[in-house]
């Protein structure tokens, strides 16, 4: 799992007019929270903070924190983003160690849709999960999870048993078998009936 740092500072006063005095300096208000510890309000760089949540993947990603020199290793819980201008707001940040556990959503990834034989025959790619729900260590969170299209065919899903889940992960969904995708056929398709496939081998034979 990528790791990345902020440097931050702790600021003693809260409240609307303290965060939009920090967001004229370019910084923006947060706070770290969790592990029985108290509360700490700080201030983190608003450049490489809006960087990181467009470039995706923010609420998955341990982030080491160094405040003014104590380094403390998180992960980024919720954030706010302003409405008009879309730029950070404020962030929540949840204090991690070898034992915490937490509930994220993991991307989903396929491959081998250019060898799909599903694909192939003109259908499509119907995605009916972009991320799962686990249960996990918030110290071991999954890149993602990998489904391998090389065998599916028309009408095919594609379910959570089709890749293999980490020791220690669990998908929230536990009652079933899940799925995470579909080959959907192409409109108006319709599959030969059984024996129409040999009389037009048998046709093209003679």
């Amino acid at each position: 799992m990528a790791n990345f740092e902020f440097k931050a500072e702790r600021r003693d006063r809260v409240g609307k007019g303290s965060a939009r005095a920090l967001r004229r300096e370019g910084k923006i208000p947060a706070v770290i929270y969790g592990d029985k510890k108290d509360p700490i309000s700080i201030a983190i760089p608003y450049k490489e903070t809006n960087l990181q949540i467009h470039k995706g993947g923010f609420l998955t990603h341990i982030v080491t924190i160094d405040v003014d020199g104590d380094k403390i290793r998180a992960i980024p819980r919720d954030y706010q983003l302003d409405v008009i201008r879309d730029f950070p707001m404020h962030v929540d940040f949840l204090r991690v160690s070898r034992t915490t556990r937490i509930t994220v959503g993991v991307p989903v990834e396929f491959i081998n849709e250019e060898e799909c034989p599903g694909l192939k025959r003109g259908g499509a790619l119907n995605i009916v999960r972009r991320d799962v729900e686990v249960e996990c260590p918030a110290t071991d969170i999954p890149e993602s999870f990998v489904f391998d299209l090389k065998e599916a065919d028309l009408g095919d899903s594609i379910h959570i048993s089709a890749t293999t889940l980490p020791e220690g992960v669990n998908p929230t969904i536990t009652d079933r078998d899940f799925t995470i995708a579909t080959i959907a056929a192409p409109a108006g398709f319709n599959e030969p009936a059984e024996g129409e496939e040999e009389e037009g081998a048998e046709a093209e034979a003679e």
